[in-house]
């Protein structure tokens, strides 16, 4: 007669094991897209200190450059080589995916920050997101001239440049928060919010800001999708709290949608209580 405890045990030190192998294999795969992201970061280096670049308007009125499309083969090529099969999204040249709905999708912005590239200032990075049914389950961000990598996968946490990273609300010893915004915000805004305002010219950075604790809240009024997925999955394995300000589902992704078309307010902030904050005193105009 089987004893009822034993295998009960047995059960529970099998779906430990299989943890323990997801959480390994993410943790592969995170430092695999880190490499990734840093080599492309030293391609964009090159084209940066470069300086003189020009770049055309795409219809949505962003910017693209040769390093952007540069960048983003180079990414699509690495990724492919690194995990065969897995479908990509990119901003330049992959702007729709096909295939099952069910099998990953790698979410790429070969240059976030084009713009800020283009005139020599120093925001702007890589954003590499591996996105499932339930969203992004890993995110990486490389900022190559500030020396940031930051690095998240689902139930592991985040860390910059290899270290642990967590959000940071303001406290009685620091009362004082900033609220990390877009140009676009005091346009299509009202603000009340008693923190002072900050424009980097990265959606990725001012997201990522709230991840890395130096921004209370963070919104961007219309990015896309590859602008904000891996800074999603660094937010909320950085403790913090990450939706759309109009109650959009941008995951899990769809086949046959052009998502060059598409665009979704995102809101994020360091505890639940600064995201109802920020709900209550920033109105549409």
């Amino acid at each position: 007669m089987s004893d009822p405890g034993a295998a009960e045990a047995a059960g529970r030190e099998g779906e430990a094991a299989a943890a323990a192998q997801r959480r390994e294999a993410a943790a592969l795969a995170a430092r695999r897209v880190a490499g990734i992201a840093r080599r492309t970061g030293e391609l964009l280096l090159r084209w940066f200190r470069a300086g003189n670049l020009q770049g055309t308007w795409k219809p949505d009125y962003s910017l693209v450059t040769a390093a952007d499309v540069e960048a983003d083969r180079l990414l699509a090529r690495e990724i492919a080589e690194a995990f065969p099969g897995e479908r990509i999204l990119s901003e330049e040249l992959a702007t729709s995916i096909e295939g099952d709905a069910s099998s990953p999708v790698w979410v790429i912005d070969p240059l976030d920050g084009t713009t800020n590239f283009s005139l020599g200032i120093e925001h702007w990075g890589i954003s590499i997101a591996r996105c499932d049914a339930d969203g992004p389950e890993l995110g990486v961000l490389h900022f190559p001239v500030l020396g940031e990598t930051l690095v998240a996968s689902r139930g592991a946490g985040a860390t910059r440049n290899g270290r642990p990273m967590h959000v940071h609300a303001p406290s009685s010893s620091m009362p004082l928060g900033v609220l990390a915004c877009c140009s676009r915000t005091l346009r299509f805004h009202h603000v009340n919010l008693p923190m002072k305002a900050r424009v980097f010219g990265s959606a990725a950075w001012s997201l990522a800001s709230v991840a890395r604790g130096s921004a209370a809240i963070g919104l961007e009024t219309r990015p896309h999708v590859w602008d904000f997925a891996a800074a999603w999955c660094l937010v909320e394995e950085a403790g913090g709290v990450i939706e759309t300000l109009d109650g959009s589902r941008p995951f899990p992704l769809e086949a046959g949608v052009d998502y060059a078309n598409l665009c979704y307010p995102v809101l994020a902030a360091a505890s639940p209580a600064l995201l109802a904050q920020a709900r209550e005193h920033i109105e549409p105009r």
